[in-house]
């Protein structure tokens, strides 16, 4: 599974430009948009909730998470409209990291939305990742695949596009056989995310004052 990944010929991409492909190739008739999220750590800077998280606010952070629920459901809409559907597979490794733990309170505001998302405990799939991680990508039709890259302060900083239809085909099928291993967003969460205290970040607590 993933096997012929890590030999793909892609074109890096800065960010500018990925978000710009990304949006001409959504728009242009492909059926489905597959994302696979394998990393552990990383930076949102810009988005409200993650920089509330970050600053050690947790209360503020899943408020300001909950603000976004009219965004989501209008992406959801469009989606709709253009007969996009979307799936989405969170890989979370265990003990659950701070920024996940923060994610899928994100991600459950995108789910009560209607937004199609399963979780993976990173331990069923050490047979796949014997040799390297799954890969972060996200998949447009049979058109495009983005590898989603990151510098090396956890900062997003493009993507690797590769054009090459086997290879897309390659890797869909290995996230189809990843999504039906996983589980359904909310009986994960409300089992594993749930009776989590609060986070700590760079050695803060991260819920509401005094509330150590």
């Amino acid at each position: 599974m993933f096997d012929s990944f890590p030999a793909g010929v892609s074109e890096r991409m800065d960010r500018p430009t990925y978000h710009e492909d990304f949006g001409r190739v959504y728009t242009s008739g492909i059926h489905f948009l597959n994302k696979l999220e394998r990393g552990q750590h990383f930076k949102e800077r810009g988005f409200a909730s993650w920089e509330a998280f970050a600053a050690g606010d947790w209360t503020r952070a899943l408020s300001l998470a909950e603000e976004r629920r009219a965004d989501y459901a209008q992406e959801l809409q469009k989606a709709a409209r253009l007969g996009i559907s979307h799936r989405r597979l969170r890989v979370v490794e265990f003990p659950v990291t701070p920024y996940v733990q923060w994610e899928l309170f994100v991600l459950r505001v995108r789910v009560d939305e209607g937004d199609d998302i399963k979780v993976l405990d990173a331990r069923k799939i050490r047979d796949i990742e014997k040799d390297r991680p799954a890969p972060e990508v996200v998949i447009l039709g049979d058109v495009v695949m983005y590898e989603v890259v990151y510098d090396g302060d956890g900062n997003a900083a493009g993507a690797n596009r590769f054009t090459e239809r086997e290879l897309i085909r390659e890797t869909s099928s290995g996230f189809d056989a990843l999504y039906e291993r996983a589980e359904e967003f909310h009986e994960f969460f409300d089992r594993e995310i749930l009776p989590l205290a609060p986070p700590r970040v760079s050695g803060m607590w991260t819920g509401a004052p005094g509330a150590r």
